[in-house]
């Protein structure tokens, strides 16, 4: 292997790529300007979009879950709230619900 050359691996699920330096990588249009390297940096940006594209995906299961939680009778607001409240610290959660109380006696809702 020449003392210049650069083997990198694109991402974990992808082959090794190898590039010399101020050349483009092996079997690929990207290139390296500016001291930036095309082919790294366009692995950042496609592991970001199908990661993205998986997102999508979760997102509209978790809009379907929702649709049929309200179909059988919940409230889809309210559940969203529980999820909310179980994500927080117990610490942190007594905190926001004493501060709502507390906001709630002093303009009379209690």
């Amino acid at each position: 292997m020449p003392e210049n050359l650069a083997v990198l691996p694109a991402n974990e699920d992808q082959e090794i790529v190898e590039y010399t330096q101020n050349s483009a990588p092996q079997n690929d249009e990207t290139k390296d300007v500016g001291g930036v390297a095309g082919q790294r940096l366009k692995s950042f940006i496609e592991r970001v979009e199908r990661l993205e594209s998986e997102k999508a995906a979760l997102m509209e299961d978790i809009k379907e879950v929702y649709a049929e939680a309200k179909g059988v009778g919940f409230d889809v607001k309210t559940m969203r709230k529980l999820i909310g409240l179980r994500k927080m610290e117990t610490e942190k959660r007594r905190e926001a619900e004493d501060l709502l109380d507390l906001y709630k006696s002093a303009i009379g809702m209690n």
